[in-house]
């Protein structure tokens, strides 16, 4: 292969990932919202409110704590976020020093409509459960920090598959800014900002969170909207507390 040839594939592969590079962008910039959603579903902005408190996110039903013990107000289970992101989930116990710990799984990558990401799952085990499981379990390991995630057998697998979905994080991959925000999800009820370069947006009727860092990347947090004060409660202590997720932050 000569030279030219040579040079002539490097700009056409550079002037590809430059279009990919840009579209990926426009996917989330301010534009026609409306136009853009039409077209896809289980976008990231797009939740739909359920009577009794609950809500639809990424195809997912979140239900207030409460209903979903019972399994009868239609929460979603981990069974179902399977189904929806394939057998590459990944569900597990995770437990900070002193913490019984909580049931989470984690995807990545995930695609929420168009927009790619990660996801962070809790779903609803009682305590003596979850103690159970961590004994029972294949393996520990530490995460970040001091954090464990403990690894269930095929048993526990498969009774962690039935628990019920509170809460879901989604970490997108494209980075956002404040007019992104308002242009897709709306404009907030309330912002607060926790520190220098972390700023969430509270939309209290859809039950998100969405936690703006101008160092890192974008924190989306969603409950059942009768939880919302799950999210908004912590925002209220002092900023070390603030910056706290709802799920786990340990999951790479």
């Amino acid at each position: 292969m000569n030279k030219v040839s040579i040079v002539s594939g490097l700009v056409a592969a550079s002037l590809a990932l430059g279009a990919l590079i840009v579209v990926g962008h426009d996917l989330l910039a301010p534009q026609d919202t409306a136009r853009i959603s039409a077209k896809a579903g289980g976008l990231p902005w797009q939740v739909e409110i359920l009577p009794g408190g609950a809500s639809k996110v990424m195809g997912l039903t979140l239900a207030p704590s409460a209903a979903a013990a019972g399994l009868g107000q239609g929460a979603s289970t981990l069974a179902d976020a399977q189904q929806q992101w394939g057998e590459a989930m990944q569900i597990a116990i995770i437990a900070a020093p002193g913490e019984d710990g909580v049931l989470e799984a984690f995807v990545d990558p995930a695609s929420a409509g168009f927009i790619t990401g990660k996801v962070v799952i809790t779903a609803q085990l009682n305590r003596d459960d979850i103690r159970a499981m961590r004994e029972r379990a294949i393996k520990s390991e530490f995460m970040e920090s001091t954090t464990r995630k403990y690894t269930l057998t095929p048993a526990d697998l498969e009774t962690a598959l039935k628990a019920p979905i509170t809460a879901l994080s989604f970490i997108p991959q494209a980075n956002l800014d404040a007019d992104t925000v308002v242009a897709r999800f709306g404009t907030p009820a309330e912002r607060v900002r926790s520190n220098g370069h972390l700023e969430h947006f509270l939309y209290p009727a859809k039950g998100l969170d969405l936690a703006l860092d101008s160092e890192g990347k974008e924190l989306l947090q969603y409950v059942a909207p009768a939880e919302f004060d799950r999210l908004r409660q912590p925002l209220l202590k002092p900023a070390a507390a603030a910056s706290t997720p709802l799920t786990s932050a340990s999951w790479p």
